[in-house]
């Protein structure tokens, strides 16, 4: 019978979450640079670019790959031989390894969990609770898997109860555009089909925990209905053309992973989950012997990427851009930002919009007028760094506060990843501003753009708190211009014709 051990539980959770934090997976590393070496589309081959050298600092650097350092979720399966030798419960162990984990010195990582969400939102400060599925199985061991899972691809996850007879694939593939690129393609989708409806959105999410290996399962063939179903959603989910960050392109997913289980006769349910270009997960398993081991990948599992924005893209001086200036900037260009900006992200904004609406006045060092704002809640610094990790958030979030912020601030541009939803764009339209797109998955890369960093407005919101950030060629691209164009819609439209010509 297995002695398992409080302190081997707690210490590798803690290891493993620290090593997810700045190792992506080696088979999404070598999915991503085969995607970039077959994408077309140029905005598509420079997001993933950015995503690998991004991926490789990482590694180097041992911080995290994107600022939003996720959601723990824990899938926990506990040999019923097993003896231990604890004074907590198994929760309270994985939750005590989280709380190590999110406050080790030489990586914080960023404390993203609110308790009371209907109410107060109040940071617990250490990533607390987990969200942790147990199964008692039969052995003497206990098998972990461990993710941390960031907001931006979790609040696209979808469910359904179909009808029998409904088609699985129509659902996705209707469902796919629905959620824009605020999941941060190219990354993978789980999907869970059967048992009830909270069966098959676990179903989803465990999923995501296996290896990508749709290149294997399409050279040696389908073997059942299943693998059938996953390669083709593969072809018919990248037909669409949304490509790697919305952009447009020929790879929005590089895996879809199925799971089912047994459900009703008068039941259909499916459960739709993706994965971003932050993917992070390990697995371990715990023998007695002591704590668990990762073992990183080696640097020449990275593939030597260089990224370069070109002699066409436009250097900007923020402090002292104009409107004028702004109306010449065209979608799609690539533009270098320099000097002064601030950032800001929901509870922020609200802040912000609540006090504006009573006609009050903005906290002092909140001036917008003429400036642009950045959707980012960064990560804490370590060492020397200016700040820590600094990727864009998603900016639908920011959307119906865009209308009162650009009339009442005198802000002229908003920075955030993903398109903005169809009030946002005509609010920009409307009062002649931009916003501009930074790509989702490479926090890191960002933050070594960023010069000075120091909070300024709202310091009790921890991440969310207002800072101002002085940068240096933080690379852009101009995602909605003044005349109300996206990229995001315009990007998909043509990448989906050019596939369907293709296909003809």
């Amino acid at each position: 019978m297995t002695l398992i051990r409080q302190d081997d539980v707690i210490h590798s959770v803690a290891d493993a979450l620290q090593f997810i934090s700045y190792y992506h997976p080696v088979d999404f590393i070598q999915a991503v640079h085969r995607a970039w070496q077959r994408e077309e589309s140029q905005a598509a081959r420079d997001a993933m670019a950015q995503i690998l050298l991004n991926s490789r600092l990482c590694a180097e650097g041992h911080r995290p790959i994107c600022q939003d350092t996720g959601i723990v979720t824990v899938f926990v399966e506990v040999g019923m031989n097993v003896r231990w030798e604890a004074s907590m419960s198994l929760e309270d162990m994985i939750n005590e390894g989280v709380r190590r984990a999110y406050l080790h010195p030489d990586n914080v990582l960023r404390a993203s969990i609110l308790s009371d969400p209907a109410g107060a939102r109040k940071n617990t400060r250490d990533n607390t609770p987990a969200v942790i599925h147990t199964r008692l199985v039969p052995g003497d061991t206990v098998e972990f898997q461990v993710a941390a899972k960031g907001g931006g691809s979790e609040n696209k996850s979808k469910l359904v109860m179909l009808n029998p007879s409904d088609s699985i694939v129509d659902w996705v593939l209707k469902t796919v555009p629905t959620m824009g690129a605020g999941w941060c393609p190219p990354g993978m989708l789980g999907i869970g089909i059967g048992g009830t409806a909270e069966k098959a959105a676990v179903l989803a999410k465990q999923a995501l925990m296996d290896p990508i290996d749709i290149d294997e399962l399409r050279a040696r063939g389908p073997a059942n209905r299943i693998e059938e179903l996953r390669l083709e959603l593969m072809d018919k989910v990248n037909a669409l053309g949304i490509g790697a960050q919305g952009l447009g392109g020929l790879t929005t997913v590089l895996d879809v992973k199925i799971k089912d289980y047994p459900t009703h006769a008068a039941s259909l349910p499916v459960a739709l989950i993706p994965n971003c270009a932050a993917t992070r997960h390990a697995h371990f398993v715990l023998d007695g012997s002591g704590p668990a081991e990762q073992h990183p990948p080696r640097l020449d599992d990275y593939p030597a990427i260089t990224w370069d924005v070109g002699p066409s893209a436009r250097r900007v001086n923020l402090d002292s851009v104009t409107r004028d200036d702004i109306a010449t900037w065209k979608p799609g260009e690539t533009l270098l930002l320099s000097g002064r900006m601030l950032t800001g992200r929901d509870a922020a904004h609200k802040r912000m919009v609540d006090l504006l609406n009573r006609g009050e006045a903005l906290p002092e060092g909140v001036d917008l007028r003429g400036r642009f704002i950045y959707y980012v809640g960064p990560v804490d610094p370590v060492r020397d760094e200016v700040v820590g990790p600094a990727g864009p958030t998603t900016a639908t979030r920011m959307d119906k506060f865009t209308e009162t912020m650009l009339a009442k601030s005198g802000l002229i541009g908003m920075i955030g990843k993903s398109e903005r939803g169809p009030s946002a764009i005509e609010a920009i339209r409307k009062h002649r501003a931009v916003y501009l797109m930074a790509v989702g998955g490479a926090a890191y890369l960002v933050s070594k753009a960023i010069k000075k960093a120091r909070v300024v407005a709202f310091a009790d919101l921890g991440m969310e708190a207002i800072h101002e950030f002085v940068v240096q060629d933080m690379p852009v691209t101009v995602a909605v211009d003044v005349n109300g164009t996206s990229v995001h819609i315009t990007g998909p439209q043509e990448w989906q014709q050019r596939i369907a010509v293709r296909g003809a």
